[in-house]
C-alpha cells in the first residue's frame, strides 16, 4: 500500500501535489505571522508594565558622614560586609521582575524573623549583625534581605545601609535600592516598597557608594543609634 501512494501519484488528480505544496505554504506564513504578533505584543505589554512602575524621588546624598559606631564594629567582624566594588553598578534598571523580588524578599525576611531589641538579644544597646537565629531588630532585617538580594543576583553596590529618624522619633535602619526609577525603601516596618517620602522618615544618611566613608542624606542630623525594633 505504502508503495503504491509513494509512486508518481497514480489514481491521484493532476495538480494534487502542487496544491499539497502550496496549502502548507501558506499555513506556515500564517503560524509565522501568529508568532509575530504574539512576540509583538509580549514586547509592548513588558514595555507598558514597566512604564507602569511608579517613579521615585532620589534621596539627595551630600558631605561624607559618620556611620554609627555598630556599623563600624560590624566591618570589624565582617569586613566584606563593608566592602565597596565600584566595579558594580551602582543604579539597576527597575524591571517588573526586580520590583517583584524586593517586595517578595521583603515580606519574606518581615515574616521570618522575630523583634527584637539589641538589649535584650545582645546585652548591648546597638549590635548590627546577621539575624540567623531567627531574632534582631530592624538592621538585622535590612543586613538579610540584602544577602537574600545579592544572593539572587542585584549588586551589592546598588543596596544600601540606610540611617533614619522614624515615625516615633527615633533612630532606625531601612535598606535603599537605587534603581533608574529613583530610591526604594525595604523596611521591617510594612511589606510594602515605598519611595523615601511615602515612608514619613527623616532620611539621615547612608553607606556611600565609592568608598568606606557614609554619605549625609538631607544634611540630616545623626542619631547615636539605630536599636528600634
Amino acid at each position: 500500500m505504502r508503495h503504491a501512494i509513494l509512486r508518481s501519484g497514480d489514481g491521484l488528480a493532476p495538480g494534487w501535489g502542487r496544491r499539497v505544496l502550496w496549502r502548507r505554504i501558506g499555513r506556515a506564513v500564517q503560524f509565522s505571522l501568529v508568532g509575530s504578533i504574539l512576540l509583538l505584543g509580549g514586547a509592548t505589554t513588558e514595555a507598558q508594565t514597566v512604564a507602569a512602575l511608579p517613579d521615585a524621588p532620589r534621596v539627595d546624598a551630600g558631605p561624607p558622614a559618620r556611620p554609627v559606631a555598630a556599623w563600624t564594629a560590624l566591618c570589624a567582624r565582617m569586613p566584606a560586609e563593608c566592602a565597596v566594588d565600584t566595579s558594580e553598578p551602582a543604579i539597576i534598571t527597575l524591571t517588573p521582575r526586580i520590583r517583584d523580588l524586593l517586595a517578595r524578599v521583603n515580606r519574606r525576611v518581615n515574616a521570618r524573623i522575630k523583634p527584637i531589641t539589641d538589649l535584650a538579644h545582645w546585652g548591648v544597646v546597638d549590635r548590627w549583625d546577621y539575624p540567623d537565629d531567627g531574632f534582631g531588630d530592624c538592621e538585622d532585617y535590612q543586613l538579610l534581605k540584602r544577602r537574600m538580594l545579592v544572593e539572587r543576583g542585584l549588586p551589592r553596590r546598588a543596596l544600601r545601609m540606610t540611617v533614619v529618624i522614624d515615625d516615633i522619633g527615633e533612630g532606625h535602619a531601612v535598606l535603599m535600592v537605587r534603581t533608574d526609577r529613583g530610591d526604594l525603601i525595604l523596611d521591617n516596618k510594612t511589606n510594602a516598597v515605598l519611595s523615601a517620602p511615602a515612608t514619613g522618615y527623616t532620611f539621615i544618611k547612608r553607606e556611600g557608594q565609592d568608598g568606606l566613608a557614609w554619605v549625609t542624606l538631607n544634611a540630616g542630623a545623626s542619631p547615636v543609634a539605630t536599636a528600634n525594633r
